[in-house]
């Protein structure tokens, strides 16, 4: 079984963490954020995940690699122009099977995808959408289904519309021969075009159960942190009874103060005395003595000195930031 998901974007929401690490390759914890989705779709039997790439693809081969032993192998295709979510899909069409999933590569999820491809199969759809509710749909467009799950319309996001809702949840089910309509070599928006355009003509959509994040911001890359560390997402992960996540080849002073929720990537060091709370240090990150760091993001490389205070910052890898003097 396979899934092609779109890692074309270029992340800018993440900047400057995404300046030159793809999104995809971006350490959430303890690993990539897109080994998360494969672990996800290795559990509802995908075998094979096709990477639609725009933006630094071999930074991420190189990060990601032929995927997680046991999980399903990964495959690699280059855009070299922006063809959009419908375009890329219709790109990579030669490499895909007659059935296949397709999913926006900013998405954390864990919601039932056998039951949505029970229910593509059951219908004979051409394309069926995975839903989910949110309690505030007023930043996602909505997408309205009628008692057989067909969808009826697409309405389009709206600031001044609040509460709850079922939105695209960027993971779908496409038959080969849908996508073979849309002209090779185009732009073409999934969403604002393709759907449409086969709406009533064997579109569905199933609402889906379980956890789900569109992942792409700075407050959303802490809420999946913490969501993690916290169990709120099916995962194995390391942790301590504060929310800690200390990676196994860190370096951390005895007398220095970790967490409430923090995680410390591999080969970063915390100097003693030092307080991390609230925050994230990658790979490699180094923190001096008596150095304060909340609610931040410290990116790879980066060395706080000592007695520094950070506080409500992402800084990108070897960046130097703004910092407060104790």
């Amino acid at each position: 079984m396979q899934a092609l998901v779109l890692v074309g974007g270029r992340g800018t929401r993440l900047r400057p963490l995404t300046y030159e690490t793809p999104k995809p390759a971006l350490t959430l914890v303890d690993r990539p954020f897109l080994n998360y989705m494969t672990e996800w779709l290795g559990r509802h039997g995908v075998d094979e995940v096709i990477l639609a790439c725009g933006f630094l693809p071999d930074e991420m081969k190189s990060v990601l690699g032929d995927g997680e032993p046991g999980g399903p192998r990964l495959k690699y295709l280059v855009e070299e122009e922006t063809l959009g979510t419908a375009g890329a899909i219709r790109f990579a069409l030669e490499h895909l099977d007659e059935r296949f999933f397709a999913l926006n590569g900013d998405v954390l999820a864990d919601l039932d995808l056998t039951a949505l491809w029970k229910q593509h199969e059951e219908t004979g759809a051409r394309a069926t959408l995975g839903l989910y509710k949110v309690e505030d749909s007023s930043s996602y467009g909505l997408v309205d289904v009628d008692d057989d799950g067909q969808v009826l319309k697409f309405s389009e996001k709206d600031p001044d519309r609040a509460g709850p809702g079922l939105i695209n949840a960027g993971t779908y089910i496409l038959e080969r021969e849908a996508i073979e309509a849309i002209p090779p070599g185009r732009e073409v928006s999934i969403e604002k075009e393709f759907y449409p355009s086969i709406t009533g003509k064997g579109l569905y959509a199933r609402e889906l159960e379980g956890y789900w994040m569109d992942f792409g911001t700075r407050e959303r890359y802490f809420d999946a942190t913490w969501d993690i560390l916290e169990g709120r997402i099916k995962t194995e992960v390391a942790t301590n009874s504060d929310g800690v996540h200390i990676a196994p080849d860190a370096e951390v002073d005895p007398n220095a103060t970790i967490g409430p929720r923090a995680v410390i990537g591999p080969g970063a060091k915390v100097g003693p005395g030092a307080r991390v709370n609230g925050s994230v240090l990658l790979d490699g990150s180094t923190v001096g003595a008596n150095a304060t760091i909340e609610a931040s993001i410290i990116g790879p490389g980066v060395n706080i000195a000592a007695g520094d205070t950070v506080g409500d910052e992402v800084l990108g890898k070897n960046q130097v930031g703004e910092v407060m003097n104790a």
